[in-house]
């Protein structure tokens, strides 16, 4: 696994932790793209709108993401490149604690945005 926060920090930093989420910040601006990272199960909040390219293995989806949006993203390892004119500000916050039988997750069912070959890739709704 390829901690965000190690394999991009000058696009990544941790703003809060504690033994059940990690809250990341995140920030970019046209042009700029990640190396490949992971993400476990988290919620995303959109500070501001972008549009975003993201890989995973050989899918592809561009996006275009409004600003204040919150989404659910099912665990994840892709890169991304800001294909758009703005900056990119998200807050993601991840959930330590795995999945479980019996849990019931909020938006875990969500349908998730597919990539090209329809594989979740990307927030979900």
């Amino acid at each position: 696994m390829s901690d965000p926060t190690v394999s991009n920090p000058n696009f990544y930093r941790v703003v809060f932790e504690n033994d059940r989420v990690r809250v990341l910040e995140y920030l970019d601006h046209p042009g700029d793209a990640t190396t490949p990272h992971d993400h476990p199960d988290s919620v995303m909040i959109t500070l501001s709108s972008f549009s975003r390219r993201l890989k995973s293995g050989d899918r592809q989806v561009e996006l275009e993401i409004p600003a204040e949006q919150v989404r659910w993203l099912d665990a994840q390892e892709h890169s991304g490149e800001n294909t758009g004119s703005t900056d990119t500000r998200v807050i993601f916050v991840e959930l330590k604690e795995p999945k479980g039988d019996s849990a019931v997750s909020a938006g875990a069912d969500a349908p998730a945005d597919a990539g090209p070959s329809g594989a979740p890739l990307g927030p979900s709704q």
